[in-house]
């Protein structure tokens, strides 16, 4: 590591300790928030235990669902090792959510990119446009939703779901704030009281006090490798919101008549507990190296997004390169500075779902965990890299600093 890049980090961090301060906040806010909602249910160790087969009664599960409906203020909640990733998990409620000749409006643009051969935006005979489900969407205007399309299009056509994602997956846009999320929900239900507002909420959970059904979303979905795993989950996604929702997206996901009964934990359920349990402290600590490598970024010239002083939505920091050089060798120094993995040399290329290549730094516990320190970005103008997690503030500036190094 360079020693002016130490030098200039420990610069950064005295001018953000009002900022380390909010985030401490709102970290206390949501560990009392969970902590309740462990003691609530009762959590004991018996619920640690493991089924497998059909999972029948497993008791485990059941809590981690009503802690999960309690975090989050929502009537159910299907939390699941089952699911693959945040991507299969929203795969399941749109396919439990819609029916042929229903119409799925995203209004911010197109969503992440592994769902476009989901929703048939890339051709794929499984998609939802196979089986007669049209899409359209209206893309955000500055930044922000497009109140006047949004009114006409609600006003002329049924819309059956309104997807919502609110981080800004690979595109240049913000990510969406919980105040701009909630003026727009009020705008939807000014016209329309019966369209199912879905929100992608990956990213996003805990970066404030409140989540999207506190404010009127009708149904949420997130990923367990993601801030809620809080690094210790090793795989699963969770689905939150309306009774009737949860259980379509359960029987979707098992099979129609035993949707939430069936399903065995298969030894996770001590690890997704612990992992919601140290969520808070690690989304924290992700926020504090985001706003740190913002900072420090931009004191050696580059564009960044968000900046370092700006209210988040996500735990995603862009540093745009506008070089694809400046690019890999940035996502390299990530991976140089991991725990695991530390030797490998990421490049640039072709992966399932993208179709650009991609190259990614991920030294992780867990493969493919954006939890912890991670880096990755398309090869494609204007060259972002999109940075997110740090299971410790600590970790996450040591990789920081050899990142900037290794570009140096």
């Amino acid at each position: 590591m360079k020693s002016e890049v130490i030098e200039l980090a420990n610069e950064c961090e005295k001018e953000l300790t009002n900022i380390f301060q909010d985030i401490e906040n709102v970290t206390f806010y949501n560990s009392q928030k969970v902590l309740d909602a462990f003691r609530k249910n009762g959590l004991s160790e018996i619920h640690f235990n493991s089924t497998t087969g059909y999972g029948y009664n497993d008791l485990g599960r059941d809590v981690i669902e009503a802690v999960y409906s309690d975090v989050f203020k929502a009537e159910d909640a299907l939390v699941r090792n089952q699911f693959i990733s945040g991507s299969h998990a929203l795969t399941v409620c749109l396919f439990g959510l819609l029916r042929p000749g229903d119409t799925l409006l995203s209004i911010c643009g197109k969503p992440y990119d592994t769902l476009d051969q989901v929703i048939g935006i890339e051709d794929n005979p499984s998609s939802l446009k196979s089986f007669g489900v049209k899409y359209e969407q209206i893309d955000l205007v500055d930044n922000d939703f497009d109140y006047e399309n949004i009114e006409k299009f609600l006003i002329n056509n049924k819309v059956k779901v309104i997807e919502i994602q609110r981080s800004k997956g690979y595109s240049t846009r913000k990510s969406i704030t919980i105040e701009k999320l909630e003026k727009v929900i009020k705008f939807i239900r000014y016209f329309n009281k019966e369209v199912i507002i879905m929100i992608d909420n990956c990213y996003c959970e805990f970066v404030t006090k409140k989540e999207p059904i506190e404010i009127g979303a009708d149904i949420v979905v997130g990923s367990l490798i993601k801030n809620l795993g809080g690094g210790i989950a090793p795989n699963g996604a969770y689905i939150v919101g309306r009774k009737d929702l949860i259980e379509l997206c359960s029987e979707r996901l098992t099979l129609p008549g035993e949707g939430k009964e069936v399903g065995p934990s298969l030894g996770a359920n001590k690890a997704i507990l612990q992992g919601l349990f140290m969520a808070p402290s690690v989304v924290g600590s992700s926020l504090k190296t985001a706003c740190l490598t913002s900072l420090m970024m931009e004191k050696l010239g580059f564009n960044v997004e968000p900046k370092y002083n700006e209210d988040r939505a996500d735990i995603v920091q862009n540093i745009i390169f506008d070089d694809k050089d400046k690019l890999i060798k940035y996502v390299q120094g990530i991976q140089m500075y991991s725990p695991v993995d530390s030797n490998s040399l990421p490049i640039p290329d072709a992966m399932p779902g993208y179709l650009d290549q991609v190259i990614m730094a991920a030294g992780a516990f867990t493969q493919g965990s954006s939890i912890e320190l991670s880096c990755d970005g398309p090869i494609r103008p204007p060259y972002i890299a999109y940075q997110q997690g740090g299971l410790t503030y600590e970790y996450g500036k040591l990789g920081v600093i050899g990142a900037i190094s290794n570009i140096l």
